[in-house]
């Protein structure tokens, strides 16, 4: 097909043939992963080979890659390729072990039954679904009138978004009362300068060494070396097999530890403990790369009850949740701001 002949798409129209925001496809822009034509006029016009870029950054996107990582690809970084699919092919290889255990559970329940055995029902039960959702029920706290709160069905990530003063806090320690085996990581955790976090991982060898390589594919992927990134990771790899629930993820990060680290955390395999955290920054929650094994709560400015959103534009508090974030550099910029009206 000629130039002369070939479709050039309005940015609206590319972000909706390719499943994304029109806002998305401005920042893959931005980061220089798409560079649509001009037209005359001077206006954005995506041909076919614009589509193709895109088509590939959405696909990549939707393995949990951060926008660095994609770029890094792209320009053909083997490196990061491989580790990426190294990633991909432990995931697929528990999903196998699951499937194959699963199956192994059943042929013994036929044998049985061939044999005239009546198995038992909970064995049935544990045969057919190879992991029971976790769920989670409770009275909301205060600020709130004391209703039902319930979760079904917990995702591998979850998060917490939230005006200030909306409660988001209360819930998410709330929460971590509530969960089994969970445990809330405040804000504190990289205070001193994280000076008790490195006692705690001396005193460790084993999770000092578990840090040391997430540390290091996380710099690799951009990240910036802090206290609160060592201060995170001494939480996220300490290996008790509790739910975490971290109060403001994105806390001391620079926007490139930001990516990085929400990438690093969509690899983790499909058997990883399920993650809730606070969050207010677009670089951690980017609605146009949620998965389907991500949820977010919202709670909303005015008390009212805590809902679970979808990510789609135009869904229940959608357009409430977009309002609560920013950028990594506003959100620095305005850390500790309240807003005050003199009288």
């Amino acid at each position: 097909m000629n130039a002369a002949a070939a479709r050039f798409l309005s940015p609206s129209e590319a972000a909706r043939q390719l499943g994304i925001s029109a806002k998305a496809l401005r920042l893959y822009e931005e980061r220089g992963l798409i560079a649509p034509t001009r037209t005359p006029a001077g206006w954005r016009a995506y041909g076919p080979a614009e589509m193709v870029r895109g088509a590939e950054i959405v696909a990549l996107r939707g393995l949990g890659l951060s926008i660095n990582e994609v770029a890094r690809i792209l320009r053909g970084d083997a490196e990061m390729l491989g580790r990426v699919l190294a990633a991909h092919e432990v995931m697929l290889e528990a999903r196998i072990w699951q499937c194959g255990d699963s199956i192994a559970k059943v042929r013994r329940l036929r044998t049985d039954l061939g044999r005239g055995k009546m198995p038992p029902m909970h064995d049935v039960i544990g045969a057919v679904r190879a992991q029971s959702p976790i769920g989670v029920a409770f009275d909301l706290p205060w600020p709130w009138g004391g209703e039902r709160f319930e979760l079904r069905d917990i995702k591998r990530l979850t998060y917490i978004v939230g005006p200030l003063g909306s409660g988001k806090t209360r819930l998410a320690q709330r929460l971590a009362d509530a969960l089994p085996d969970a445990s809330f990581v405040g804000l504190d955790r990289a205070a001193d300068g994280g000076a008790a976090v490195l006692a705690r991982l001396d005193a460790d060898p084993a999770l000092k060494a578990r840090v040391a390589a997430s540390r290091a594919g996380l710099l690799s992927d951009g990240a910036v070396d802090s206290p609160a990134l060592t201060a995170l990771l001494a939480s996220l790899e300490a290996g008790d097999g509790a739910i975490l629930v971290i109060d403001m993820l994105e806390q001391g990060l620079d926007a490139p530890s930001q990516e990085a680290v929400i990438a690093h955390l969509r690899r983790r395999g499909p058997e990883a403990r399920p993650l809730f955290f606070l969050t207010r920054s677009n670089a951690i929650l980017d609605l146009d790369a949620v998965g389907d094994d991500e949820a977010i709560i919202l709670c909303p400015a005015n008390h009212s009850r805590p809902i679970c959103v979808t990510p789609v534009p135009g869904a229940a508090g959608y357009e409430a949740v977009a309002t609560c974030l920013a950028s990594p550099e506003v959100r620095a910029r305005t850390e500790g701001m309240i807003a005050w009206r003199p009288r």
